[in-house]
């Protein structure tokens, strides 16, 4: 029996929302070269695969974090799965911005929480979790209690991992890199000779370079 995550993965890769690239990596906005590119954003094209997000997520946040009672959305990527979630749940929904607005109110949060609100934040996707705990942070100091996350797809950083567990956030995800790899794999998308390069960047992506060798599998075998 396929698990979630391994659903997930299929469907992901399906649309093309992930690409793993070894040999000609990609470019982050941190300057991080990477093999493995996750937009999750894609999903939202595709109706059938947006309210499968939009259930999963939903599912997840009612058995994990029941006590909930708004939704906290980090721009950009996740503002229009957070508002989704929020609606399917019946819960107020706002968004946190990266910084403040720089004209009119300057607000970080938008829309309203009230003090004491207990908050669960939907990200579509953690990297080094930096700008998913920039958000919980904001949240807290607008005085409500952040009961945990959801997200899409985590990387499995450990970078990441550390950040959540000195930040006290519990985040629930609907797919990993490990599924990702492991379907990308069954499915023959990638080699089995790729797979030590995929696992040494994730090891250490800040310093991780690509190396091209014929002897690890090549080009990247479209879907």
């Amino acid at each position: 029996m396929k698990t979630l995550e391994k659903i997930f993965a299929e469907k992901l890769l399906r649309v093309k929302a992930i690409k793993l690239q070894p040999e000609n990596p990609f470019t982050w906005a941190s300057g991080w070269k990477s093999p493995f590119y996750c937009d999750n954003r894609k999903t939202l094209s595709y109706p059938d695969l947006r309210s499968f997000v939009k259930i999963e997520l939903a599912r997840i946040i009612l058995e994990e974090f029941p006590e909930a009672d708004a939704v906290a959305g980090v721009a950009t990527g996740a503002i229009p799965q957070g508002a989704l979630v929020a609606d399917a749940l019946g819960l107020p929904f706002v968004y946190v911005r990266s910084k403040p607005k720089d004209h009119g109110l300057e607000n970080l949060i938008e829309g309203e929480l009230k003090p004491g609100m207990r908050v669960v934040v939907v990200e579509d996707l953690v990297s080094t979790g930096g700008s998913s705990l920039k958000a919980v942070e904001a949240i807290r100091q607008n005085g409500c209690d952040v009961v945990g996350m959801v997200a899409s797809y985590t990387y499995g950083f450990d970078v990441a991992t550390e950040a959540f567990k000195q930040a006290g956030v519990r985040l629930v995800t609907l797919t990993n890199y490990d599924a990702v790899l492991d379907v990308a794999l069954r499915t023959g998308y990638i080699t089995e000779a790729q797979v030590p390069l995929l696992h040494e960047w994730r090891r250490d992506p800040a310093h991780w370079h690509c190396l091209t060798n014929p002897s690890q599998g090549g080009a990247i075998n479209p879907l």
